[in-house]
Parts: C-alpha cells; sequence; structure tokens
C-alpha cells in the first residue's frame, strides 16, 4: 500500500513539473506571438463573427456562470446531494478568486486594449476599462468554473472545458484581449480553481475515480 501511494505521489509531482513548464512555454509564445495573432484574426474575422463574439462574450460574463452555478446548488439540495453542493460551490469560489484576482492585476497594469490606439500598452494604475486588457475576466472567471468541475467530475466537466476556450476567443476576436491576455487568465483560473478544489475538498483522487 505505501509503495502504490508512493507511487502515486511520484507521478503527480511528474505531471505537475511537465505542466509548470507547458505552462512558462505557453506564456512566453503568448507574448511574443501578441502582434501576430492580433493580426491574423483582424485579417480574417468578418463583421457576422465579431458580432457573433459579442453575443458569447455578454453571456459568457461571470453573472451567467453565477446563476448556473446558483442553480445547480439548489438543484443538488433538492435532491439531497451533499457531494453536488460542494462541487458547485467549488465552481463559485473558484470562479470569486478569479474574478477578485484579475480585477486587481488589471487595474495594478493598466494595459491598453487592442481597439485602443495608443503608444504605450502598459500604463500602471488604471480605472478606464480601456486599459483593463490584462488578463481577461472572461477568460478566468469562466475557466476556474469549468476546471473547478473538470477537477471532481471528468466525464462531465471535461467536454465543459469548450466554453472557457470559446470565451478566450471571443474576447480576441471583439478585439478586447490580445493572446497573452487570455493565455495568463486561463492559467490563473486553473490555479484559482486547484485552490477551491483543495479547500473544499473536490478533487477526485485517482483511487476514488476507480472505485467509483
Amino acid at each position: 500500500m505505501k509503495a502504490e501511494t508512493e507511487i502515486i505521489q511520484a507521478r503527480s509531482r511528474k505531471i505537475w513539473i511537465a505542466l509548470t513548464v507547458m505552462a512558462v512555454i505557453a506564456l512566453v509564445a503568448a507574448f511574443f506571438l501578441d502582434q501576430s495573432a492580433t493580426a491574423w484574426i483582424t485579417a480574417h474575422s468578418s463583421a457576422e463573427l465579431r458580432r457573433l463574439m459579442r453575443i458569447v462574450s455578454r453571456v459568457g460574463d461571470w453573472p451567467a456562470h453565477v446563476i448556473a452555478g446558483t442553480i445547480g446548488i439548489a438543484t443538488a439540495f433538492a435532491v439531497g446531494s451533499k457531494a453536488w453542493m460542494r462541487i458547485f460551490l467549488a465552481m463559485l469560489v473558484a470562479l470569486a478568486l478569479a474574478g477578485v484576482t484579475t480585477r486587481a492585476i488589471k487595474i495594478a497594469t493598466g494595459r491598453a486594449r487592442p481597439s485602443v490606439k495608443t503608444e504605450a500598452r502598459w500604463n500602471g494604475p488604471q480605472l478606464s476599462s480601456k486599459y483593463h486588457a490584462f488578463p481577461s475576466g472572461h477568460t478566468a472567471s469562466s475557466t476556474a468554473f469549468f476546471v473547478a468541475l473538470f477537477l471532481a467530475r471528468k466525464k462531465i466537466g471535461g467536454p465543459l472545458l469548450l466554453i472557457p476556450i470559446l470565451i478566450a476567443l471571443s474576447r480576441m476576436i471583439v478585439g478586447a484581449h490580445y493572446l497573452s491576455d487570455v493565455t495568463v487568465a486561463a492559467i490563473l483560473g486553473v490555479v484559482c480553481a486547484l485552490l477551491a478544489a483543495h479547500w473544499l475538498g473536490t478533487i477526485r483522487s485517482p483511487k476514488s475515480a476507480l472505485r467509483n
């Protein structure tokens, strides 16, 4: 039993190291490709696509996630499922953590959005939303919300991870964020989901998953 536990722990450490390296590489690549990605999106997106992506951005903002999470908690309570109540609570806590964190970073960094015509991209503390590009609050909140679900129920949460990916794409297409903004936001969202899931004990271990 002890040997099995050590093997699982060693495997987990390797996975976390690999994920950390991948995250660092993604961050460096995203900042390097910011201007190229923005130029490509501008050249290949149509008015109809931008109109559709504005709808996705509006629907994909945090209020819709809060409503979904609240309905989930209420439904779980009605059917007497404490496990799902914790899961939906973890999703909402992750969402809140991501929202507060990204808001603080946005105000502190003052990065101009791609649609803002200015030479200075980083402007320091700013309250205007025109300078709140970094990171993407939509992406961070949605990623945190659905990754928290994925950590607890992978079969259900896996396909739903397409939602934050779509939201991230929509934020770039409408000219609200750079590639690095949504990349950093996604990483922050994952971290917030991990924290919330750990605090509320909703992460399913490999052994428990096998038993169930």
